[in-house]
This record gives C-alpha cells, structure tokens and sequence, in this order.
C-alpha cells in the first residue's frame, strides 16, 4: 500500500505558504537574489521585489548576483532599476558574476559594489545569433556593435578605466578574480560576512 504525503502546514519548507514566507524574510532582510541565468521572467521578479522594498522603505537593499549573465536588454532592465528605486542598493558578488550578470553588478557606485572571496568575474562584447537575409544580418550586426559600445561605456565610467582599455578587454572572455576585479575598480572590497556590508 502507498502512504501519500500530506505536506505539515506547519513546516514552513512545504505547502502553499512557503512562497509567502520566502516573500517575508526577504521584506525582513532586504536581500533580492539575482541568480542564472539572466531572462525577462528573473528581470520582471528582481524589478518587481526592488519596487517593493523600496516602497516599504528608503532602507538600504542587498542585491546577490551570482550569474553568467543572459539576455542584454533584461540586464539592462534591472540595472536601470537599482538606479531608479529611491533605496540604495548594494551589489554583492558570489560565485560568478559575468556577461550581463556584471553589468547589473556595476549599477551602483563602486562604494556600493563587493564581493565575497571566491568570486570571479567576466567581461565580454556581447554575442550575436544574426540569420535570415542579408539586410537583416547587417541590421543586427550593426545592433551588436552598438550594444557593445554602450556596455563598454558602462564598464569604463564605473570602473575608471579608459574605454580604449575596455574595448580591447571585450575583444575576448576576460575574467577576473576577486582581487583582480578590485584592481580593475569593478568592486570596492571584498567581504567575507554579513557584517561586514555595515
């Protein structure tokens, strides 16, 4: 005979107000998670959270990025909504933060940007699925390389490197440990604790 398992209402890791509660200790902390890969559907939810605390309060926000990056113009979404929010928000890096997933770490100024130790970081033109007719293949390389200059502009005026510096960085998959991405000026310091964000 097969025993069903009916989930304990009162286990907060099962049942329907397991949603609610995660929704409540984040309010509690402030933290917003930015994890994988990087959609419209992950943009919509981390907009949506940071709308939210800071409608709650002008508290301070903690943002962990642990991405390999995604869709650009998501990115771009959530990067442009750390700046908007009336909270500031603090980027903190953990595992990888690359492609897309470091341009939404770089949205706050650089005091407002650390990482944890084993981190690594990537910087990268941005790629390029281009198909169909000739035109259209034009249309959309002449995009890329637009896209690639803006984010290079980003890079350079939140790192304080010279944009000739960073178009030659792009060229290829340039990674960076956490040290060396303190080095480059993509973070202030790196932090081992909660307690060390105050």
């Amino acid at each position: 005979m097969t025993t069903l398992h009916t989930p304990n209402p009162a286990d907060p890791s099962t049942g329907p107000d397991r949603g609610t509660l995660e929704e409540r200790m984040s309010f509690q902390s402030r933290f917003v998670l930015v994890f994988g890969e990087i959609d419209d559907k992950l943009a919509m939810s981390t907009c949506r959270r940071l709308l939210a605390l800071a409608e709650q309060s002008e508290a301070p926000i903690t943002l962990l990025v642990s991405s390999p990056g995604g869709h650009v113009e998501s990115g771009d979404a959530i990067f442009d909504m750390i700046r908007f929010v009336r909270a500031p928000v603090t980027t903190v890096g953990s595992g990888w933060v690359a492609s897309a997933g470091c341009h939404v770490f770089l949205a706050p100024p650089k005091e407002r940007r650390v990482c944890l130790p084993n981190t690594r970081f990537m910087i990268h033109q941005p790629a390029g699925g281009a198909g169909g007719q000739a035109t259209d293949i034009a249309i959309q390389a002449k995009e890329i390389l637009r896209t690639r200059e803006r984010i290079a502009k980003v890079i350079a005026a939140q790192t304080g490197k010279s944009l000739a510096t960073v178009l030659s960085d792009m060229e290829r998959d340039f990674w960076m440990s956490a040290d060396e991405a303190v080095a480059y000026g993509i973070v202030s310091r790196v932090i081992e604790r909660q307690k060390d964000l105050a």
